[in-house]
């Protein structure tokens, strides 16, 4: 079972910045992709960006070159450092990890609990 925990969301000015982090913790055999995704009201989750466990990276359109995401993998970390916000990045965040359970077993999706980020005008 793996747990994350998100930290870091609040309440910013628009132009402002947030940084978003993420632990995993509990027992598994190893974490393949992390990443984050957002759900603003009425609206559908939304991938934000994710990254490998080699680094890679991916993001959503909306967010290229204003958002950045890392991560650790020797702590089971991801974090997220999102500069020039804009009230459209209002939104709860939360956090992705494909864990792999054993050896033997294939990838579950885990997700985290959500931080709320409001970007106000």
């Amino acid at each position: 079972q793996v747990r994350l925990v998100e930290l870091g969301g609040g309440l910013v000015q628009a132009g402002g910045s947030l940084r978003l982090s993420c632990a995993a913790s509990g027992t598994f055999f190893s974490i393949n992709d992390m990443g984050w995704y957002r759900q603003a009201p009425g609206e559908q989750r939304e991938l934000v960006a994710t990254i490998s466990k080699g680094g890679n990276t991916n993001y959503a359109d909306s967010v290229k070159g204003r958002f950045s995401i890392s991560r650790d993998n020797a702590r089971n970390t991801v974090s997220l450092q999102m500069n020039s916000l804009k009230p459209e990045d209002t939104a709860v965040y939360y956090c992705n990890a494909r864990v792999v359970p054993s050896a033997l077993s294939f990838e579950r999706i885990s997700w985290g609990q959500g931080t709320q980020v409001t970007v106000s005008s």
